[in-house]
């Protein structure tokens, strides 16, 4: 049986282990020193990249699975808001002082399907003339569908030929209110829920008398409910 014996690269490696006496050119020398610089360069690399993944994973943790005690506490400490209440009726029941209503995307989505969460958490837009209330001719009240407040009287409702409900005016100015929108590279004017701070719409100045404005909703932040007739 034959023996393998020393190789080529045995042969031309030098014996000579001490790095002050090495040729400067000796192969295993710049080995080691390519080796210990990838080696460097890599854990440098990937120190910022775990960071950020890690914050990545707390960020989904925090939206998807906000912790009981947070959530108790967001709740405990909203402000107060008045609002103006309204039966089923459509009879005005007074200024009342009532919490905000904060909650976490994922409470929302739990309460929500997914295109009314798309518009009222989102600022999302329905598709028009397809929507539940844009030719809903039944009377009675419009509320925010995230909190119920009341937001607009069928009363006040006329066909606009968007393809959305329109109306030229809420049923009390302080259930509502109003900011500045520059998406989609234009200006407009946001109208959200006061309570909740539900995406309802936007409202333009192209509307009907008495007010001329046009309050554009959409009806996936909307829920009817129908005019409650007086009981004999």
């Amino acid at each position: 049986m034959i023996e393998d014996g020393p190789t080529l690269w045995d042969a031309m490696r030098p014996t000579d282990t001490n790095p002050a006496t090495r040729p400067r050119n000796d192969p295993d020398d710049v080995r080691v020193r390519t080796v210990t610089r990838r080696s460097l360069l890599g854990v440098a690399l990937a120190i910022p990249v775990a960071l950020l993944l890690r914050r990545f994973v707390r960020a989904e943790g925090t939206e998807n699975a906000p912790s009981a005690e947070l959530t108790a506490n967001a709740a405990a400490s909203a402000p107060q808001v008045s609002i103006t209440k309204f039966a089923d009726s459509g009879e005005r029941e007074g200024v009342v002082e009532v919490a905000k209503v904060v909650k976490s995307d994922a409470e929302w989505k739990k309460l929500l399907t997914p295109e009314q969460f798309y518009v009222t958490r989102r600022g999302g837009t329905e598709r028009p003339f397809s929507n539940k209330y844009d030719a809903w001719h039944e009377r009675g009240i419009y509320r925010c569908v995230g909190c119920e407040t009341a937001l607009f009287s069928s009363d006040a409702k006329f066909d606009s030929g968007t393809g959305w409900p329109s109306f030229y005016q809420p049923i009390a100015k302080q259930n509502i209110y109003e900011k500045t929108d520059r998406g989609f590279f234009t200006v407009r004017t946001e109208v959200l829920c006061r309570r909740c701070d539900a995406h309802l719409g936007h409202v333009f100045d192209d509307g009907p008398p008495p007010t001329g404005l046009r309050y554009c909703m959409n009806s996936a932040a909307l829920v009817f409910a129908k005019l409650e007739t007086a009981k004999s």
